[in-house]
C-alpha cells in the first residue's frame, strides 16, 4: 500500500510546518499559552489565510478536503510545535455545519470563532444524560470543558429533545462564559446559558454529533503523534550530546534500546491514526478512533514518561520545551474520552 501523501495534502504539511516553526516556537508558544485570551489572535489570522480551515471542509461546504487525512495532516502539524491555536473547536463546528447543509464561509474565513459545546458536568460522554433544554426558541444549561469557548463569537450547542439531540447555535454575548487555560496550555470556558436565545441548526442530530467527536478523536490523536515525534527526537539528541562516563549517554545500549522502543509505539501510533483517518465518515469510523484513542494514550504516556527519564532533571525544567511537550501528550488522554473509556467503547463495539 502506499501511505504517501497527495500532492496537495504534501503542499499543505510544508507549507503549514514552515510557517509554525517560524511563527511558533517555544518561547512565543508557551507566552501566549498560559494568558488570556490563551492564543495568538494575530497568529489565528494568518492561519487562516493560510487556508488551514478550509482544508478541514469538504469542496460542498466551501472547503477543499474535509477527508480524515486532511484533518490528520493540519493537526500532525499542530502537534510539532504544540500551537494553541482554537482549531479543534472549528474542526468540530464544521463538521455539524456540513451535516445541517449551513454555511460557514466566516469560520472556514477564520472572521468567526465557533466552539462546540457538548459535555456536561454530570454528563461528559453520555450526550443523552445531559440536562440542557430548549422551550420556545431559549435554550438553559451548563457545557463543561468547551475547547476553544474562552475566544468564541458563537457557540454549537447540544440539547436533549425527547428521545433526540438537537444543535442550537448561540451568541457567546448570549451566555455566560468563563475561560481558563488546561494544564498543558490550551484555552477551555465553562459556559452557562439561562434562557439564552438560541438558533436551530440541525434536529434530530445524533450521528452529525458522533461524527464531530470521532472527528475531534482523529485531530487530538494527530496531534499527539506530532508531538511525540518531536519529542523523540529531541530526546535522541540529548542522548547524542549529554556525556557520562567520558562518552555521550546515547552510546550505552540500554538507553539505545529504550530510544528504539519510543519509535516503535510512534510507528505503531501512527498507523492507528492512518486506520482511523481512512475509516472516518464511515460506519466503523466510532471504533476505530476509539482504537487510536485508546492505543495513543498509552503510547504517549510511555513516550512522555521515558522522554523524562532520560533528560534528567532538565526534563522537568519550565525552560526546556521537553516538559511542555510531554505535558500535552499527557493532556491529549484526558479530552475527548481518556484511554480507559475507549477501552471500554471498543470492547462495546466489538
Amino acid at each position: 500500500m502506499n501511505f504517501d501523501l497527495t500532492e496537495d495534502r504534501q503542499m499543505l504539511q510544508d507549507t503549514l510546518r514552515r510557517y509554525l516553526a517560524d511563527k511558533y516556537g517555544i518561547e512565543h508558544r508557551n507566552k501566549v499559552a498560559y494568558a488570556e485570551p490563551f492564543h495568538d489572535p494575530a497568529k489565528w489570522g494568518e492561519l487562516t489565510e493560510l487556508g488551514a480551515l478550509f482544508a478541514l471542509a469538504p469542496e460542498e461546504a466551501g472547503g477543499m478536503g474535509g477527508a480524515g487525512f486532511d484533518i490528520a495532516v493540519v493537526f500532525e502539524e499542530l502537534g510539532r510545535t504544540l500551537c494553541p491555536e482554537p482549531v479543534l473547536g472549528a474542526l468540530m463546528a464544521s463538521r455539524l455545519l456540513t451535516a445541517a447543509g449551513a454555511d460557514q464561509e466566516e469560520l472556514l474565513a477564520g472572521s468567526k470563532t465557533y466552539a462546540v459545546g457538548l459535555g456536561e458536568l454530570d454528563a461528559p460522554y453520555d450526550l443523552t444524560s445531559m440536562t440542557t433544554t430548549v422551550s420556545g426558541g431559549k435554550i438553559t444549561g451548563r457545557k463543561s470543558i468547551v475547547y476553544g469557548g474562552q475566544d468564541a463569537d458563537a457557540f454549537l450547542i447540544a440539547a436533549k429533545e425527547g428521545d433526540s439531540l438537537s444543535v442550537y447555535e448561540v451568541a457567546a454575548s448570549d451566555a455566560s462564559v468563563t475561560g481558563y487555560a488546561l494544564m498543558d496550555g490550551a484555552g477551555a470556558a465553562e459556559v452557562v446559558l439561562e434562557n439564552a436565545p438560541a438558533t436551530l441548526i440541525l434536529s434530530d442530530a445524533g450521528a452529525a454529533i458522533d461524527d464531530a467527536i470521532n472527528a475531534g478523536i482523529l485531530a487530538l490523536c494527530s496531534e499527539a503523534v506530532g508531538a511525540m515525534d518531536v519529542l523523540h527526537a529531541m530526546t535522541v539528541d540529548y542522548l547524542g550530546q549529554r556525556k557520562q562516563f567520558g562518552r555521550p549517554i546515547g552510546t550505552f545500549q540500554v538507553l539505545q534500546h529504550r530510544a528504539v522502543d519510543m519509535l516503535t509505539e510512534i510507528e505503531q501510533s501512527r498507523s492507528i491514526v492512518i486506520k482511523a483517518a481512512a475509516e472516518l465518515g464511515g460506519p466503523d469510523a466510532g471504533k476505530y478512533c476509539s482504537m487510536a484513542k485508546n492505543l495513543i494514550g498509552r503510547a504517549g504516556r510511555l513516550v512522555a514518561e521515558e522522554a523524562i527519564q532520560m533528560h534528567g532533571g532538565i526534563a522537568m525544567t519550565w525552560e526546556y520545551p521537553g516538559s511542555h511537550y510531554a505535558k500535552r501528550i499527557i493532556m491529549i488522554d484526558a479530552q475527548l474520552g481518556d484511554t480507559d473509556y475507549h477501552l471500554a467503547r471498543v470492547a462495546q463495539a466489538a
